[in-house]
């Protein structure tokens, strides 16, 4: 049986219980400073760490946990293990590891958490559950009290009481139970150095998440007043599209005065053009034809209809206006500085970022573009160091493949998709629009990492659904090792129900919907579509956020192993950018350039990752 110690310096509590004894933080200290593992969890009043205070910390091991009310006694004396070697397991490192660090200037170095390893054991399985919750019911039986949780909001002074003191003692216990059967499935299917990968990667998330960035909100609401006016602009045009196409249905027959807008401004198309159901009913009367939605898929079957061409544009730019314009200012934070958060393990082993429940944005989405990305910008005496892989899954391809030509190509850094275009377009290459034909050859070798279907390209390159599979074809009449490397991936996957990535990691990917022999059942031809185009894009996209992690990991070990005065503080896709003081950011920037070429070289073997890197003081494209 467990022990419970509860440390305070509250007076109102009973002095004997037969749940829990009292204890000190002295005694806390000489226990836990030689364990291997211990079990770490928080309660805060709230989820903002720049805000809200820690109000409860447990800490312990299975046979004995303490907790600590830390309204009354500070955490510093278990500083020295905390920063240590000792191996500390909690659900969602992020979240402590932030309001640990913020309220203590304590950064816990050595990790396991268990709702990564969750994600890494059942990554691509639906509506699979990663809370602690969900792992308690699944591997003890034990169903967590969402109510007890909730009470330590507002507690103000209020001493804990016997049920939340055994609460917090069992989310520590639990966590230490979970790990033990988590071991052994990552042991099993052969996930140890994935698991290894994302609990040092985290760390590095983490910081992005506490760094955040400076925000010029002068710029920014610029930039939305220029949007707005932009959408305004694409409203008119389309107003004249339906008074030129006679679509009198969406015409005001009597056009309401205004006393202070001119008459030849005052509007007379009824449609509101960001109202999905109301363009629905515009386009069915422009097209003649009933239609499901006007959503860019559905649409691009008329892309050759004037209407549909402009409401597409509009929709670009409305969304811009929308997502980037004066509503993004919500996220800017007390400190002026804006903050994400990110899921660490998205099916292909990719990140997302950005919360709805957290009100984070999506860093990741912001446009590519010098205008949004200039009103992020580095402190004071700092510069933005952004360091990217250059053709990252091009290289990957490349290696996969290991296509003589892309291997010689990337050998001697020559222009991949030229030389791709010669071969497959011959003579025409020589005779024809090279810039054209150059632009197909490196729709298709991107496309390539995403499963680029002949639909897609067509819709892509607007040609024809028959020219786009001749092009196809083509293509890998050029490259057959590409061809080979892509169908022996699509056939695996529809074969085993499952995809890895490139070693040494081998993340696994399942693939819900699959049952042994789907690949000869004509029925399930949808599904196993799917899990062909998934286990050919996989591999590639997986195999690069791999790279990008590991990079990760081996910035921030640097980054603290020499006390720099570096921060991370984004990371898009295959970038890395830090915030460097001003007099070393020429150093970092080669020192970045190395780790991250190194962090490439323990994946892809016979040619150097390139990368590229750039020094700004605001964040650019």
């Amino acid at each position: 049986m467990s022990k419970i110690v509860y440390i305070t310096k509250q007076q109102q509590i009973l002095p004997t219980t037969s749940h829990y004894e009292l204890g000190s933080i002295e005694e806390c200290v000489d226990y836990l400073k030689d364990q291997p593992w211990l079990g770490v969890d928080t309660e805060t009043a709230g989820k903002d760490f720049t805000r809200d205070k820690i109000v409860m910390f447990q800490i312990g091991t299975e046979e004995v946990q303490y907790v600590i009310d830390t309204r009354t006694i500070s955490i510093e004396p278990l500083r020295e293990i905390l920063e240590g070697p000792t191996k500390l397991i909690l659900h969602n490192v992020k979240f402590d590891y932030k309001f640990i660090k913020s309220h203590y200037d304590i950064e816990i170095s050595s990790v396991y958490d268990t709702m990564l390893a969750e994600c890494i054991l059942n990554c691509g399985k639906d509506k699979y559950g990663y809370s602690l919750n969900h792992l308690t019911t699944r591997y003890l039986g034990e169903s967590l009290n969402k109510q007890v949780r909730n009470k330590f909001i507002g507690l103000e002074g209020k001493p804990f009481s016997t049920e939340q003191i055994i609460y917090g003692a069992h989310d520590v216990k639990f966590l230490i139970q979970i790990t033990r059967i988590q071991l052994e499935q990552v042991n099993k299917l052969g996930l140890y150095p994935v698991l290894i990968l994302e609990n040092r990667a985290v760390l590095a998330f983490a910081d992005i998440e506490y760094n955040g960035l400076c925000f010029d909100e002068r710029s920014w609401l610029e930039n939305a007043e220029k949007n707005e006016v932009n959408v305004g602009i694409f409203e008119k045009d389309l107003d004249n599209e339906i008074i030129i196409n006679g679509l009198t249905d969406f015409i005001a027959k009597h056009v309401q005065l205004d006393m202070f807008t001119p008459t030849e401004e005052l509007r007379k198309v009824t449609v509101k053009w960001s109202s999905p159901i109301q363009v629905k009913k515009v386009m069915e009367c422009y097209l003649r034809r009933k239609i499901d939605k006007v959503n860019a898929f559905e649409l691009s079957k008329y892309k050759d209809q004037t209407l549909v061409i402009k409401y597409l544009k509009y929709k670009e730019k409305q969304k811009i206006a929308s997502t980037y314009g004066r509503s993004f200012l919500k996220y800017v934070m007390k400190d002026g500085k804006v903050r994400t958060s990110f899921w660490q393990v998205l099916n292909t082993g990719r990140v997302s970022s950005g919360s709805k429940e957290d009100r984070k944005p999506n860093m990741q989405n912001i446009p590519a573009r010098n205008e949004f990305r200039n009103c992020f910008h580095a402190r004071d005496g700092y510069s933005i160091v952004s360091v990217d892989y250059s053709g990252q899954e091009l290289a990957i391809i490349a290696y996969g493949s290991q296509d003589p030509v892309w291997l010689k190509c990337r050998q001697n850094n020559e222009d991949l998709h030229s030389v791709c275009a010669e071969l497959v377009f011959g003579d025409k290459w020589h005779t024809g629009d090279k810039v054209a034909l150059r632009t197909m050859i490196k729709t298709i070798n991107f496309g390539l990492a995403y499963g680029m279907s002949k639909f897609k390209l067509s819709d892509t390159l607007n040609i024809s659904v028959e020219d786009a599979d001749k092009l196809i074809k083509k293509y890998f009449k050029a490259f057959p090792n590409i061809k080979s490397f892509l169908h022996k991936l699509g056939r695996y996957g529809v074969e085993h129900g499952h995809i890895r990535t490139f070693r040494p990691f081998r993340r696994l990917r399942w693939f819900p919907g699959w049952f042994k022999g789907i690949h000869t059942s004509q029925k399930d031809f949808k599904t196993m579509g799917a899990i062909e185009r998934a286990s050919k894009n996989t591999p590639i996209q997986g195999t690069g956020a791999d790279m990008i992690k590991d990079s990760m990991w081996m910035i921030r070990k640097y980054i603290k192993r020499h006390k720099l005065p570096c921060y991370i503080v984004t990371q898009v896709h295959d970038e890395i950018g830090v915030e460097v003081r001003d007099d070393f950011a020429k150093e970092w920037a080669l020192i970045q350039c190395r780790l991250m070429k190194e962090a490439g070289a323990k994946i892809i073997k016979g040619f150097d990752m390139t990368v590229d890197y750039t020094i700004t003081k605001k964040w650019s494209k």
